[in-house]
């Protein structure tokens, strides 16, 4: 019986996501694979590039439940903190924040303007840049996706890899949407077998 509580606790303590990431001072959730910029995103991505690394740029606001799920459910698993660490470059901007920001078409606006000139509704949202923006076009034109709300970690984790991977650009017919039915149909076939 000892046995069994003990096998138990362990699989529930790897069930259970690490610690969630620290409230800063403007009630934002922060981790280690946020990056601290002087928010011109042109030398954003460039940065990113020569990490090789994929842009995101991460809406969130205080209070924000969805945004604390995500903090506390999601993002700390192993399998999405490493994923997002090893390919993703994160520039976490505040919905309502007045850091200015150049965006890729030169405009210079606050957060809160930003936001509304890209039309970020919710929080979070992430949008995944590409590795080149043309001139001219601003972050919300040049996303190769938009990842709007809370999500289960498949969902995130299958959204992340369909971005690194570059899916989007794939000449077929798997979108997002079948991307993600047929991760699920072969998590569920391996957990068959």
């Amino acid at each position: 019986m000892k046995r069994i509580l003990v096998t138990l606790a362990a699989l529930v303590a790897m069930a259970v996501p690490a610690a969630a990431a620290e409230v800063g001072d403007d009630g934002l959730h922060k981790t280690d694979w946020m990056r601290q910029t002087f928010l011109d995103l042109r030398e954003d991505l460039a940065e990113a590039n020569a990490e090789d690394k994929r842009m995101a740029l991460m809406f969130e606001q205080r209070g924000c439940i969805y945004c604390k799920k995500m903090h506390e459910e999601v993002y700390p698993r192993p399998e999405i903190a490493d994923y997002i660490r090893n390919n993703f470059f994160v520039v976490q901007l505040n919905l309502h924040g007045n850091r200015e920001v150049t965006d890729f078409d030169g405009e210079v606006l606050g957060e809160k303007a930003l936001a509304r000139k890209w039309g970020i509704l919710f929080t979070p949202t992430v949008l995944f840049l590409p590795e080149e923006v043309q001139e001219g076009e601003s972050a919300k034109q040049a996303a190769v996706a938009e990842m709007p709300g809370a999500f289960g970690w498949q969902t995130t984790l299958d959204m992340l890899t369909w971005v690194n991977e570059k899916r989007y650009a794939l000449d077929n017919d798997e979108d997002f949407q079948r991307y993600h039915a047929r991760r699920i149909r072969e998590r569920q076939a391996a957990q068959e077998e």
